[in-house]
């Protein structure tokens, strides 16, 4: 005998979700035709591109290099003092 799904309309989507993935077989043979889920065929690195993107952009240059090495220059500035700023607020660590 199968299971009856609730007619009830769910709180959330994930409430829904869970309760199907409760109901669910986790035994239940997959169909012939099933193929794994890949959005896009550039499966070239360790994790897929929906999950973890590769990075965009290239060399900064110009301005944007300086004030980077600016910004990497301080904090290390402030952690080489024996300073802390992880919530925006400097104080001695």
């Amino acid at each position: 005998m199968g299971r009856v799904l609730d007619p009830s309309p769910p709180a959330s989507l994930d409430e829904e979700l869970e309760r199907l993935a409760v109901l669910g077989d986790p035994d239940a043979p997959l169909p012939a035709d099933a193929e794994p889920w890949h959005p896009d065929d550039r499966a070239d690195g360790l994790l897929p591109d929906w999950y973890m993107p590769a990075p965009s952009g290239g060399q900064l240059r110009g301005w944007r290099r300086k004030v980077a090495w600016l910004v990497v220059g301080a904090a290390l500035a402030v952690v080489a003092s024996g300073l802390c700023n992880t919530y925006g607020e400097l104080v001695v660590a």
